[in-house]
């Protein structure tokens, strides 16, 4: 944040001006500009000691209409600005604001309805801070400025764009993901299911330890499949997809990180528990019904970038395959898109930012349904979605 000089250019120009006239009256003799020189100088002097002398204290509280600030979103700032001083200044007053949003938040102080208003739109996701509040004073005569900045900055953040997506074409159950896991389930204890092989990412607290025993190698239960998530959303970050971050996002990848979420939250609305990881296996959220499981998806979503490597597809679903698989990635070629495997997902989504020739081909023949991603998120899952389970959406 760049400090403004106490003197304004008119002020600056005042001190140039007094130079001058002492000089011009000691080279013509001219004792009059003498006195106006000091007037000059002793005026500059006086603005500049009535605009900084005042001591100032003030109490800075934001209330924002929104808690996460969607891209393209508009919400609400009102910022209550209790200052103490001698007098009430008349001045500007400016809300510095992150490049990751944009508004008008500046005005005149003190204003009119005793609360600083104002609009901001969201640019680009991520977690930015709102603030200091400026407020900026000139003397009567315009020759010297103050801006002093008051209270602190506030954390805002800016969650991907949720776009509203075409209904799955596979369908699995009368009602989605519910009716399918409950169907499954019907006539099913926990005494008897047999117990099946332990499969790389099954978790711990599956393990059958009575059948383990009797094997001699791990056993997991088979219940414990029955009740995990219906839907996997994987977002392939991995720094070899996406060109090199800079200081501007990219289009791309921010298209995927929309996609990711609204893909997640869409298929939860269908009725389906959804796991959302990134390709080295992190967890970056888990919807089963509830709004705060949204919220914090929508929060991780917003810290995301490209980075790491990924791991093998198989590996991170488990031994456990999902209905509805969506795969989101970047660059991707034809070698690349032979090792995809969807693991018996029902419904394999396969979306590529850059998706070279060849490659969904050799997608599709594992059973993908491949799309290209563009800037037009719904498009690419309407197409994705309204066509065949293995026929692949390449543009020519």
């Amino acid at each position: 944040m760049r400090r403004r000089r106490t003197l304004t250019p008119r002020g600056a120009g005042a001190l140039v001006a007094a130079l001058a006239c002492v000089v011009a009256a000691n080279l013509i003799g001219a004792h009059i500009l003498i006195y106006i020189g000091l007037l000059l100088a002793l005026l500059t002097v006086f603005s500049v000691i009535s605009v900084r002398a005042p001591r100032r204290s003030a109490t800075v509280t934001r209330r924002i209409s929104t808690d996460l600030l969607t891209v393209s979103e508009t919400s609400r700032v009102s910022v209550r600005f209790a200052l103490r001083s001698l007098r009430v200044p008349h001045g500007l007053w400016h809300d510095v604001l992150p490049d990751a949003v944009s508004g008008d938040s500046s005005g005149e102080f003190p204003p009119e309805t005793g609360e600083i208003r104002y609009s901001i739109t969201g640019v680009r996701r991520g977690v930015w801070p709102l603030g200091p509040l400026l407020l900026r004073t000139v003397d009567p005569f315009g020759l010297a400025q103050r801006e002093q900045a008051f209270g602190e900055t506030r954390s805002i953040t800016v969650v991907p764009e949720i776009v509203s997506l075409a209904p799955l074409a596979v369908r699995l159950g009368a009602a989605g993901g519910t009716a399918h896991t409950a169907s499954s389930r019907l006539g099913q204890g926990a005494d008897n299911l047999s117990p099946r092989g332990y499969f790389p990412g099954d978790s711990m607290r599956r393990i059958h330890w009575r059948a383990t025993a009797h094997r001699g190698e791990l056993m997991v239960r088979q219940e414990e499949e029955e009740s995990s998530p219906d839907a996997v959303v994987v977002l392939d970050r991995s720094a070899r997809r996406w060109p090199r971050p800079d200081v501007d996002a990219d289009p791309a990848f921010e298209a995927a990180v929309s996609l990711c979420g609204s893909a997640a939250v869409h298929l939860a609305s269908e009725g389906y528990s959804v796991d959302v990881i990134d390709s080295a296996g992190t967890l970056l959220g888990a919807l089963r019904g509830h709004e705060d499981d949204r919220d914090g998806l929508l929060v991780a979503l917003a810290l995301v970038t490209p980075r790491g490597e990924g791991r093998d597809l198989a590996t991170l679903i488990g031994g456990t395959p999902p209905g509805p698989l969506v795969y989101i990635t970047g660059r991707l070629d034809e070698e690349d898109a032979a090792l995809l495997r969807p693991s018996g997902a029902a419904a394999p989504l396969l979306f590529s930012t850059e998706l070279l020739p060849g490659a969904g081909v050799a997608a599709s023949q594992h059973g993908w349904s491949a799309t290209s991603l563009g800037s037009e998120v719904a498009e690419a899952w309407e197409d994705a979605v309204s066509a065949p389970i293995g026929v692949g959406n390449v543009p020519n």
